[in-house]
């Protein structure tokens, strides 16, 4: 009875979710799909971390429209995608391209920590643990070691 209640309210969720604006809904299921799955892959730019197709904010809203026009236009994701990257930067994209700029951001920190890693290991395996006495050193040991037997 209980996984029969959780399942309802899921779905009304769901509904609503799908629902949020069905007058601006494409009139093709399948471009208006499209457009759905684009939405989940770019940033709102107010909200920073979520998709324009969770954010209610306003600019959310206008760049939904944007790609809405643009599927309708019958550009590919590709297209849509630069699009809005040549406008607002790859910011724009939750899962940005593979680029060297990106991988220099990704990589830089696991670099940085295997560098300092390998340094580390280095110096403790470059360290001595028994260090021998110079004479003059040795001779005042002994001398301190005679003054404190009774």
């Amino acid at each position: 009875m209980r996984l029969r209640a959780t399942l309802t309210a899921l779905a009304g969720v769901l509904c609503i979710a799908a629902a949020s604006d069905p007058a601006e809904r494409l009139p093709d299921p399948g471009q208006e799909a499209k457009a759905r799955a684009i939405f989940r892959d770019v940033r709102c730019l107010v909200c920073q971390n979520e998709s324009i197709d969770d954010s209610e904010a306003e600019l959310a809203h206008d760049l939904r429209q944007i790609v809405r026009e643009q599927v309708k236009a019958g550009k590919s994701e590709a297209e849509i995608k630069r699009f809005l990257t040549d406008r607002y930067g790859e910011f724009v994209l939750l899962t940005p391209s593979f680029s060297l700029g990106n991988l220099a951001l990704w990589g830089g920190p696991f670099a940085v920590v295997l560098l300092g890693g390998t340094l580390l290991l280095l110096r403790l395996r470059n360290r001595t643990t028994e260090t021998e006495l110079d004479p003059e050193e040795a001779a005042r040991v002994q001398r301190l070691v005679k003054d404190e037997t009774p």
